[in-house]
């Protein structure tokens, strides 16, 4: 009976650590690093969200999809970036053209940022950090990523060096003044950022 009584333990033992091995696999399989971190949900719509005004809180910033005015080209949308203790959406419509976004004032060495596109297929966004250069008086970009949704399972790229750098300058950096996001969006229905601390 203890012989079978062991046998039981340790099955349900190897089950045990496959199971936390499979979790972590599937946890780390969509190309992101496991672990805590802070989720922000880029989301297009179809439409202007009329009287919402500019509402805070939450995971999620609402963009147009396109503009169809205009024969369904891509449509900028400029998330403003300010300084702050934690992450926090401080206006969450951007379907007005603006929407604004708190990191921390650290975030550039102490976070790694991670984008993917979701969503129907076929759309597209590019987005870049921007700020004002007040020595050249004029506005400086990174280089900035494309998020494209193709078919199949959507993989996180690391997108630290384009959304937290200019050129090698760190967002909140007082070279550079009025820092923001700049989205253009070309159907694209949902982009996903994950923003992870920095394992020493």
């Amino acid at each position: 009976m203890k012989k079978i009584l062991a046998i039981v333990l340790a099955v349900a033992m190897v089950a045990s650590i496959a199971g936390i091995a499979l979790a972590q696999v599937a946890e780390t399989g969509n190309g992101a690093p496991s672990g805590a971190h802070y989720n922000l949900n880029i989301i297009g719509v179809s439409h202007e969200k009329t009287g919402m005004g500019d509402i805070d809180g939450g995971h999620t910033i609402f963009v147009e999809l396109y503009s169809s005015k205009q024969g369904k080209i891509g449509i900028e949308t400029d998330i403003l970036l300010s300084p702050g203790p934690d992450f926090y959406v401080l206006d969450k419509n951007g379907t007005d053209g603006e929407a604004s976004f708190q990191l921390p004032t650290d975030v550039a060495t102490e976070y790694t940022v991670w984008a993917r596109a979701l969503g129907k297929p076929g759309g597209n966004a590019t987005m870049k950090l921007c700020a004002w250069d007040p020595v050249e008086e004029e506005y400086a970009c990174s280089l900035g990523t494309v998020l494209l949704r193709t078919n199949g399972k959507q993989q996180f790229k690391d997108v630290t060096d384009v959304l937290l750098y200019i050129d090698g300058v760190p967002l909140f950096s007082t070279l550079y003044e009025d820092y923001f996001w700049q989205y253009v969006n070309n159907g694209l229905k949902l982009a996903q950022l994950r923003f992870y601390p920095v394992v020493d």
